[in-house]
């Protein structure tokens, strides 16, 4: 109870530096950015231990994959040596050195291999990105969290105005999109992983494929369900954002998304009926 805790201000004076609201004030923002704070810092650290954990896996794949990408120096030596052996052959035999072609050197990479490493260096670099931005966040907090010195009606004026900047220039939904960052980055890994695997074996492609498309399926699911039904759990930093943005100028952006998603699903559908085929 505020009113037993700081004494009534007298006549005319509501406003002072030292009123009551500016400390009933003081009390309820640092009760608010506690709160704040507290959840916004957990994500974080949960979001830099997984994507540390996800880019030490992901380069561990990316420096066998890479490989794939450059010369094999092997083959270029051994075309070498063959060619070398047939102009000796030739010289012996007293034949014409025109005859005898020339090494092969050339070296064009397996169509495979170029999206394999397309897809695992881009979700590489997706995983770093989260988490260079999930450092600078928290940064971002810790100044917004600084201490203020002066009257309460300074510190309380000067909370204010960091919170409207810090909501104006949108930290919070910075802070709630970079999971979806690094869930797209593990949706390339996944497809990139389909595409490895379908060179090796296409009974494990198959699988492996299936397992990620019903994932697929379940994030899109739980993503869309808070935003359809009001009363669903499954809420995330971006539902408040992604439920105020489709009900209200980005309804007919939302609908083209859905036709676009519809799209690229049924392409995929055809891309596995073609490329990937059963045992």
């Amino acid at each position: 109870d505020y009113r037993q805790k700081y004494a009534e201000d007298p006549p005319y004076k509501e406003l002072d530096p030292e009123a009551r609201v500016w400390h009933v004030y003081n009390d309820e923002s640092q009760i608010f950015d506690n709160d704040m704070m507290i959840k916004s810092g957990d994500n974080l650290d949960i979001l830099l231990v997984f994507a540390g954990l996800f880019s030490s896996v992901l380069t561990t794949f990316v420096a066998q994959t890479s490989q794939a990408l450059s010369t094999d120096n092997t083959a270029v030596s051994n075309s070498i040596l063959l060619e070398l052996v047939a102009l000796q052959r030739a010289l012996a035999n007293g034949t014409s050195l025109e005859a005898i072609p020339s090494a092969d050197t050339s070296f064009t990479a397996a169509l495979s291999d170029v999206w394999v490493n397309g897809l695992w260096f881009t979700s590489l670099t997706l995983s770093l990105a989260t988490a260079l931005l999930a450092v600078l966040a928290k940064q971002w907090l810790r100044q917004y969290y600084s201490f203020i010195a002066g009257s309460a009606r300074e510190r309380a004026l000067i909370r204010q105005f960091r919170y409207a900047c810090f909501d104006k220039w949108g930290v919070q939904f910075i802070i709630g999109f970079l999971p979806v960052i690094l869930h797209l980055s593990l949706s390339l890994f996944m497809a990139g992983l389909v595409v490895f695997l379908s060179a090796l074996n296409h009974t494990i492609a198959t699988v492996v494929g299936c397992i990620a498309g019903f994932l697929f399926g379940v994030y899109i699911t739980t993503n869309a369900l808070p935003i359809l039904a009001i009363g669903c759990p499954y809420r995330t930093p971006l539902t408040p954002l992604l439920y105020s943005f489709i009900y209200g100028p980005g309804r007919d952006f939302y609908l083209l998304c859905i036709r676009v998603v519809l799209a690229i699903l049924q392409f995929a559908g055809l891309l596995a009926k073609t490329y990937i085929k059963f045992p």
